[in-house]
This record gives C-alpha cells, structure tokens and sequence, in this order.
C-alpha cells in the first residue's frame, strides 16, 4: 500500500486565470514600454496597475493561493533560524580565510615541486 499523496488535477478555470494573470503582467510590462513619450508617472502607472492586477487574478486562483500560503510558511520558517553573532561570523570567517590561506601555499609548494621534479629532474630542462 502506498503513502503518496494524491495530486488532484486543477480545474481548468485556475489554468484560465494564471495565463490570464501572465498576460496582464505582460501587458503591463509592455505599456511601461510604449508610453516611452508620456510621463514617467504614467509609465509607472500602467506598469505597477498591470502588476497588481496580475497579482489580484492570480490570487483568486488555488495556486496563487497556495502560494502566498508557501511565502508565509517560509517567512515563518526563517524567523525560527538561530543566526549566528557577530562574534561566532568573524570567527568563522577568520577559520575560513586560514584554511584558504593554508591550502593555497600547499598547492604552491606542490606545483614547484612538480615542476622542479618533472622539469629539471625527469626532462632535463634546466632553466
């Protein structure tokens, strides 16, 4: 027996409204773009009014609805996140750059002597 959640499909009608919400976005976006000799108040305003729009139709939708309940739950989600302080951030930065700092000369050290052993011992090419 299985455990997986059953996906019902969406009506068609929250299909209609999504790319209904799209091409009012779109809409909006190209209004900003052919009023270029009108006030930039007016582009603004066609560009900002076909965004909310958008927004407004797609959120009558069920997954417009399930999206702005996934931004709340991350919302939610990221106020419970212990960040580190000051403190514990430098130090770790600090612990950071030494390694950088270590692995960078190993690596030098070992490209001299790969090259002083292949070069000037196995080739014979002394510079």
């Amino acid at each position: 027996m299985s455990n997986h959640p059953v996906q019902t499909v969406g009506a068609s009608g929250d299909k209609i409204k999504i790319v209904l919400a799209i091409l009012v976005a779109i809409a909006g976006v190209v209004g900003f773009y052919v009023l270029s000799d009108k006030a930039t108040i007016v582009r603004a305003a066609a560009l900002v009014g076909g965004l909310l729009v958008a927004i407004a139709i797609a959120w009558t939708s069920a997954s417009g609805r399930d999206f702005v309940n996934f931004s709340k739950e991350a919302v939610r989600e990221t106020k419970k996140v212990v960040w580190p302080t000051r403190k514990e951030t430098l130090q770790m930065t600090a612990i950071v750059f030494g390694f950088v700092l270590i692995m960078a000369l190993f690596l030098f050290g070992t490209d001299k002597l790969l090259e002083v052993v292949l070069y000037d011992l196995i080739l014979g090419w002394k510079r």
